[in-house]
């Protein structure tokens, strides 16, 4: 069987560095691993939608902001095809299948699904696009027969999903669908990278993002304004790690070489945290230490993005070319699926011979 990938993210803004660590590396490395006979990675604006039909401007402004960053972080057209959602018209027709495989009682028991309801404010008008979002990721997971979906921790219960929507399919249809595996960050800090003001999620409505396309001071000014330790009110006071948005972005960033060139009297994070946790060592020592850190990792990735921008034509061409190969994978399921339900009916030869007999 072939070794597949897809994955994508929703077009409402420009690329953070949760977005960066919880999947955006990792489908560079593996991207460029070679061990994925296809890798399609969509800019999900038809699910965008869901929640900002009301303003469309909104994603169709961000198609490009997306794009730019996914090129700026290393994903490569000849070896990732990069396409746009709503272009593949055969996604809206599988989850329409879908859907009468999946209970309204069980959507409403999805933990992704009830905690974007109650981010969002939308207990008492739930739209029905947004409801269903789960059925319509299972439609662009399947479209592509995708074997592996990397994501973050917080899209589990969605892929779970999915898997229950293809083994019904198959139970019902016949073999068909393919049953994809989940792809967690090997690094338990890039699971869910937490805003810079210490809650739990990153957001940008929250505006406690940073952003691969920052420039350097304002990197430098949110990593300074950073969420630590309340109870570390003086240098010599011990320092709790449980919390500390500083030391979190470590683990999720900084490498052993990082301390050589900016923190040398340290050997490891082992031996930061070890400092910061009997006391004795000030948060602003750490935070300069991190935003080093995070200056190194985001300027080539800044650099690359304003290459790119200089040639915004080229970015849809690519988007477009993209979507045209996507479109081909995609009908080619759907067309699959037909089959298998039995809904092909002008190239079943054999319901027509059986209709025109029983006629006869």
């Amino acid at each position: 069987m072939a070794k597949i990938i897809l994955t994508g993210d929703r077009p409402t803004g420009r690329l953070h560095v949760g977005h960066y660590v919880g999947s955006l590396r990792r489908r560079v490395e593996l991207q460029n691993s070679g061990e994925y006979d296809k890798i399609y990675i969509m800019i999900a604006d038809a699910q965008a939608l869901t929640d900002n039909a009301d303003n469309p401007e909104k994603v169709r402004q961000n198609i490009v902001e997306v794009a730019l960053d996914y090129l700026a972080c290393g994903l490569d057209p000849e070896k990732s095809n990069l396409f746009i959602q709503s272009q593949i018209p055969e996604l809206c027709e599988l989850s329409f299948y879908y859907m009468n495989l999946v209970t309204v009682s069980r959507l409403q028991r999805n933990p992704t699904v009830k905690t974007e309801i109650k981010m969002r404010n939308f207990e008492t008008s739930i739209p029905v696009g947004f409801f269903t979002y789960p059925i319509s990721q299972a439609a662009d997971i399947t479209a592509f027969h995708a074997t592996t979906v990397p994501v973050g921790e917080d899209q589990m219960p969605m892929i779970e999903q999915t898997k229950e929507i293809v083994h019904k399919f198959n139970t019902v249809y016949g073999e068909t669908l393919t049953d994809p595996d989940i792809l967690l960050p090997d690094n338990a800090a890039c699971m869910r990278l937490p805003g810079t003001d210490g809650k739990a999620k990153m957001s940008k409505s929250l505006g406690n993002c940073i952003y691969l396309s920052e420039e350097p001071e304002e990197i430098r000014k949110k990593v300074m304004s950073m969420f630590t330790d309340p109870n570390h009110l003086k240098i010599d006071d011990p320092g709790s790690l449980e919390g500390n948005t500083v030391f979190t972005y470590l683990d999720a960033f900084c490498k052993e070489e990082h301390f050589e060139r900016y923190l040398p009297e340290y050997p490891n994070l082992d031996e930061l945290k070890a400092h910061y946790q009997r006391g004795g060592l000030g948060d602003v020592k750490v935070k300069k230490f991190l935003n080093h850190v995070l200056q190194e990792e985001l300027e080539p990735i800044r650099s690359r993005r304003k290459e790119y921008q200089k040639d915004v034509g080229y970015v849809y061409d690519v988007l477009k070319k993209g979507s045209e190969a996507a479109q081909a994978a995609a009908a080619q399921t759907l067309d699959q699926v037909r089959r298998a339900m039995k809904i092909n009916y002008f190239e079943d030869n054999a319901l027509i011979e059986e209709q025109s007999k029983k006629y006869q």
